[in-house]
């Protein structure tokens, strides 16, 4: 029999992050159809409140408010009150972000809506204290009862400018994608450049990897030293900073100082995904191993902690853990003192402080400590006489002592539900890595993975599901959901030359442009067709902490176009980028995949083809090369009449065909003669 005094109906989620609301006094409800129509039907207020369950201010404000009787009281009385997670509704909170920003010019999460019958927002904000959250619920209540007309006329002007945020302005004139336009793109990147810390110059420093793939890649093709430079340097700052889990492995979602060095401490999957990728790209480009260290790590913390027995991927680990005294604090699963150290350390501790800051340098807030590197090995074994065999000794034992010391603590909340863009995205992560460093097992998760979404989140019709948790699957995939699953699957066929997974990545395709394309704009939609309609139907344009689902289709399908010889795919990749063209300019680090796609169609990019019975060895060295301006195709037998195939087996030879748009020179025979021909302008 339940102890709890109250629980409301999300009690039948399974959401971590609805289910940790389940015994609010507040009457919670699901966003579901028939809670919208409720609404309606009563004309009472809607309250929309996103967040997830990793958020640290989420859980601020639910003890707060959200557990408070009284609060509860007048939001049961006033409102029909929907609680969502943004993890497992991206439409929903898109769509309502949008609105909060335009209403305050700033967003984030918890995000809370006020909202009309008809779910269009009147009023809205993030975080508020509980005497500021009762005033605004009477004063929008109070409002509705006396002024509804007011309220009726604001939301229509709102879901006006709602609208405008979707248009996408066509080209004002004949748009040319030319290789000059870079210039102007990298002057307005570089001068937002941290050039002390890394990244950009802004706090909270938020990692957007792919910023610096886009940087690397132009680094490499111009032979630009300094901004090679400026990447590295970023790289190494943010690894060595606290945002990077020193003792476990992996990333923290962002450091709210300019140093890297206080994360907000919630890990989620999508982050570690793409570090993941960037640094195993940042070591093919320089085979630096601290960056392989990073990533084996990281990879480590996600089999650990991230990774459930049938092989998909959970989202995140909270900010939050409880203290030595049971109190839910952040960071306190990740921080140490002074005397815990020296407890577990003992002799050790000195030199420990030093490599990991445990002085002024490294301080947190109180007693607390947050480890932060500021010297490489080589410059700390100079220091102390040590060699970097002893260095490396020393430090595996420091690790596995702090490991098992964490073990006495409360582990962060884990939410495990397994989401199919963030798992693809885990996918490409193990196939980067696998790339790098030929470690057999990366290819096998990163394989177990794909058939688990196949499996568990593929729809009868051929479509993806969104989410999936205690076997079920029940949202609608969105746009991201497809996008990289496609490009998850390409990169797999990148490693295997395995045709089934083309094929999978096609066949979405098709099903993706048949339900969330518009030909009319150049654009495919975040939501399907067969989804209910929001206030908006949104586009997902901007290259963020995750890349634009609408980038990242674009140059699947310029990819696609060139596997299958297919003129539709490149058309309509090349028509969506000419319509962001004109924004690259203006804010290239908001656009940074876009411009990686606009790299491929106007500098040298090159098809190779491998043919033979050593294909796959072949290949496998050839990934662990730096090539950003490649795709890479193959086959073991003459059995394929795939364009960029037909005809180049020949039997009982090894060869490399170095293409450019499926116009092939004459085959070579060595490593050497191919990588000749690339990483040029």
């Amino acid at each position: 029999m339940s102890t709890h005094p109250f629980t409301n109906s999300l009690i039948n989620e399974t959401s971590p992050y609805l289910l940790q609301h389940a015994h609010n006094p507040v009457n919670w409800f699901p966003w579901k159809d028939e809670i919208l129509d409720k609404a309606k039907s009563e004309e009472k207020l809607i309250i929309i409140s996103v967040g997830y369950a990793a958020c640290h201010w989420c859980h601020v404000m639910e003890h707060e408010s959200f557990e408070d009787e009284t609060v509860g009281d007048v939001m049961n009385e006033n409102y029909i009150s929907i609680k969502v997670d943004r993890e497992e509704r991206p439409d929903v909170d898109q769509a309502y972000m949008n609105a909060v920003q335009l209403m305050t010019g700033s967003g984030g999460w918890p995000m809370n809506i006020i909202a009309l019958p008809d779910g269009r927002p009147v009023w809205g904000g993030t975080y508020f204290k509980k005497e500021q959250w009762m005033s605004v619920l009477k004063q929008i209540s109070d409002l509705y009862k006396k002024e509804t007309k007011q309220l009726f006329e604001y939301a229509d002007k709102l879901e006006k400018g709602l609208h405008q945020l979707q248009i996408i302005p066509p080209p004002q004139e004949e748009q040319n994608l030319k290789k000059e336009d870079f210039t102007a793109v990298l002057n307005t990147f570089k001068r937002n450049f941290d050039h002390r810390d890394g990244g950009m110059s802004q706090v909270p420093k938020f990692v957007i990897p792919s910023n610096f793939q886009f940087l690397l890649r132009y680094a490499f093709q111009n032979e630009d030293q300094g901004l090679k430079d400026f990447v590295f340097k970023s790289l190494d700052k943010i690894s060595y900073g606290g945002i990077f889990d020193h003792i476990e492995g992996g990333f923290s979602r962002y450091s709210v100082d300019e140093r890297w060095h206080i994360p907000h401490f919630e890990k989620m999957l999508y982050d570690n995904a793409q570090m993941v990728s960037l640094y195993s790209e940042a070591y093919k480009a320089t085979k630096n191993k601290w960056y392989k260290e990073v990533v084996l790590q990281t990879l480590g913390f996600i089999k650990n902690e991230l990774t459930s027995p049938e092989g998909g991927f959970y989202s995140s680990l909270d900010a939050d853990s409880l203290n030595a005294e049971g109190k839910l604090i952040e960071g306190a699963y990740y921080s140490w003192t002074k005397t815990e150290l020296k407890q577990v350390l003992q002799d050790d501790y000195e030199l420990f402080s030093m490599y990991y800051n445990i002085n002024p340098t490294g301080k947190w807030e109180k007693d607390l400590y947050v480890p932060i590197r500021t010297l490489s090995k080589k410059q700390l074994c100079k220091e102390q006489n040590l060699t970097l065999e002893e260095l490396e000794i020393k430090k595996k034992g420091w690790i596995d002592i702090l490991r098992e010391r964490r073990t006495f603590r409360s582990k962060p909340r884990l939410d495990n539900k397994q989401l199919t863009s963030w798992n693809a995205l885990m996918i490409s992560g193990y196939v980067s890595a696998y790339k790098a460093f030929s470690i057999a097992e990366h290819l096998k998760i990163a394989k177990t993975n794909a058939s688990f979404i196949l499996e568990n989140l593929q729809k009868k019709d051929g479509g993806l599901y969104h989410s999936y948790k205690d076997g079920a699957s029940n949202i609608n995939g969105f746009l991201e959901d497809y996008a990289f699953t496609i490009e998850a699957f390409i990169h797999i066929y990148e490693v295997t030359l395995e045709e089934t997974w083309l094929d999978k990545a096609s066949q979405l395709s098709e099903y993706c442009i048949a339900k969330f394309y518009s030909e009319e704009r150049s654009v495919f939609y975040f939501t399907s067709i067969d989804d209910r309609a929001l206030i908006t139907r949104n586009v997902d344009l901007n290259d963020n902490v995750m890349p634009a689902a609408n980038s990242v289709m674009a140059k699947n399908l310029h990819q696609l176009s060139k596997y299958f010889d297919n003129s539709s795919y490149f058309n309509i990749a090349k028509k969506m980028l000419l319509n962001m063209n004109h924004q690259l300019e203006e804010y290239p680090q908001g656009y940074s995949n876009w411009l990686d796609l606009k790299m491929d169609l106007t500098y040298n990019f090159y098809e190779v083809v491998i043919t033979g019975k050593k294909a796959l060895s072949n290949l496998k060295e050839l990934n662990t090369h730096y090539l950003a301006n490649i795709l890479i195709d193959g086959t073991l037998k003459d059995n394929s009449d795939r364009p960029l195939l037909k005809d180049r087996y020949k039997y009982n030879e090894d060869l490399f065909y170095v293409c450019e748009n499926s116009a092939c020179k004459l085959p070579v025979r060595s490593m050497k003669a191919c990588l000749e021909h690339f990483n040029k302008n």
